[in-house]
């Protein structure tokens, strides 16, 4: 039977169909891949004992090929496809060989996220992605590729809403957080600036591969720095790609982040819009969320920065979005703007990432040096050894590493065991860790489901332990690393109570009738 229409406006129990425009995309992006195509392949065909007249006409002809046969096949992808929202679940049926037809349940829908480029905007079109936030290949992502804007946001408000009596908050909905140009600043020294330089660097040798020339790049790369040592070449070639990553980190920033508005809509649903060029909205049910983190790469925590991302059940990321990352709440931003919006998101008065964290033993500290002493004179150790094998060259080479190499080893280590802290503040428990990336994650107790104790024979000798938190959120696990004995079996038993005590006895000491506890 063939399913009725529907009001677009209205949920129910009929069929809705993609936009009618989803073609007319089609067929422009078709268009700009003949165009970009036709050039190379015509100057191809005059090389050679063609005439023009007849080039022309088989590129033409191939474009009109590529294009009418890529709209035709939209046409009846459009015509095939068709979904309805129904009460408990979500149906959505397409294919022409091979009809797929698959449903995902209401109440196990996470996300709603609704992206556009800017051809899909200019024609008011919208790709929504309905998500249940599990890793199963795919199968708990339903995708409509596309509809109208309007028909998104209905189906954003209507799959994200809360229960029917759900009242609004007035003192915590509305915006929590919008965008502070200033914010660009910390853009270059991010972890992308780098890696941007690098990318760029190889995307130039991989051209040149492409057309011949990588070795006339590289002879004039050569003469540019013919009267210059080859260290100070390399530091300039270097700076050069480091510059080129910072250029590509600003506009990397401007697109993901301009227009950025975070709010709390009435019924508990965070919503993060954002992007220049690629509008991007992504919506979260409040009562999946268990706690924040707040990450601070080395970089943005030179100076005194970090963002925010959801600690969330069923927000997992899209791997066939490499760009999509739907814990991001907040971009880097200076740190006081992210404890407050950090206690907004989480309804809090005070930030839970803002407390004071207790310490941990100098054992920890002791452990973490000697890390640093084998990350750096272990490579120095090689080098000289071959060095007395092979070349002198080596010798040196190892003592320059030695001189680089340890020092900064030991500043991490000294860093790395001063970020180390742990404790509870109200319904949280926080942990942090991490030097390169320092990670802040304030986890709700309530959502805690387990504890894992680890201890290797290292730590058993150094009287320490690895507390891992588990969580159906987020990474799953979160570790309290190199805490003391009877500090982390304190703590574990204090931040959640009813959880690890059956497990625990007092340990009483020589001079007092009890002592912390341990692990039975």
């Amino acid at each position: 039977m063939r399913p009725r229409s529907a009001d677009p406006g209205r949920p129910g129990e009929d069929w809705r169909r993609l936009a009618p425009r989803t073609v007319l995309a089609g067929a422009a992006v078709l268009c700009g891949v003949a165009g970009g195509a036709a050039l190379p392949a015509f100057l191809s065909l005059t090389s050679g004992s063609r005439p023009l007249w007849q080039a022309a006409a088989w590129v033409l002809a191939g474009a009109a090929l590529l294009i009418g046969g890529g709209t035709t096949a939209d046409w009846i992808r459009l015509r095939r496809t068709r979904y309805r929202i129904g009460p408990r679940q979500v149906d959505l049926h397409t294919g022409l060989l091979v009809v797929k037809r698959r449903s995902l349940a209401r109440d196990r829908i996470r996300s709603v996220d609704l992206t556009a480029n800017p051809l899909e905007r200019l024609l008011g079109l919208v790709k929504v992605r309905i998500g249940t936030g599990e890793h199963t290949d795919g199968e708990s992502t339903l995708e409509l590729d596309l509809v109208t804007r309007t028909e998104g946001e209905h189906l954003r408000r209507t799959l994200m809403a809360g229960p029917a009596d759900a009242a609004g908050d007035a003192a915590h909905d509305g915006v929590l957080a919008t965008l502070d140009p200033r914010w660009i600043r910390y853009a270059p020294v991010s972890f992308v600036a780098p890696l941007l330089g690098g990318a760029a660097a190889g995307a130039v040798m991989q051209v040149s591969e492409w057309f011949g020339a990588q070795d006339a790049v590289i002879h004039w790369i050569r003469d540019r720095f013919e009267d210059v040592s080859l260290p100070w070449m390399i530091t300039d070639l270097v700076l050069l790609a480091t510059a080129a990553g910072m250029i590509g980190a600003l506009g990397l920033w401007i697109e993901m982040w301009s227009h950025y508005r975070l709010e709390r809509e009435p019924g508990g649903t965070l919503r993060v819009r954002r992007g220049l060029f690629t509008a991007r909205s992504v919506s979260l049910e409040e009562r999946r969320l268990r706690g924040v983190e707040l990450v601070e790469p080395l970089g943005v925590r030179l100076f005194h920065a970090a963002r925010v991302d959801a600690v969330a059940t069923g927000l997992a990321q899209d791997d066939d979005d490499k760009h999509a990352d739907l814990k991001n709440l907040l971009p880097p931003a200076p740190r006081a703007v992210a404890d407050r919006v950090a206690a907004s998101v989480l309804r809090e008065t005070a930030p839970p990432t803002g407390a004071t964290l207790a310490a941990h033993p100098r054992a920890a500290r002791t452990r973490r040096l000697r890390w640093a002493l084998w990350a750096g004179l272990g490579p120095a150790a090689i080098l000289a050894v071959l060095g007395a094998w092979l070349t002198p060259v080596l010798l040196y080479l190892a003592g320059g590493v030695t001189v680089v190499l340890t020092p900064l080893t030991v500043l991490l280590a000294l860093d790395a065991y001063r970020n180390l802290g742990h404790g509870v503040s109200g319904a949280y428990l926080v942990t942090r860790s991490g030097t390169v990336r320092r990670s802040t994650v304030a986890l709700q107790r309530a959502g805690v489901i387990g504890w894992t104790v680890k201890q290797s024979w290292f730590q058993r000798r150094a009287g320490v332990l690895t507390l891992s938190a588990t969580t159906a959120a987020g990474e799953g696990a979160y570790d309290v690393y190199d805490a003391g004995e009877s500090q982390g079996l304190a703590f574990a038993a204090e931040a959640v109570p009813d959880l690890l005590t059956p497990f625990l006895e007092p340990v009483p000491g020589p001079e007092t009738p009890e002592a912390p506890p341990t692990a039975r």
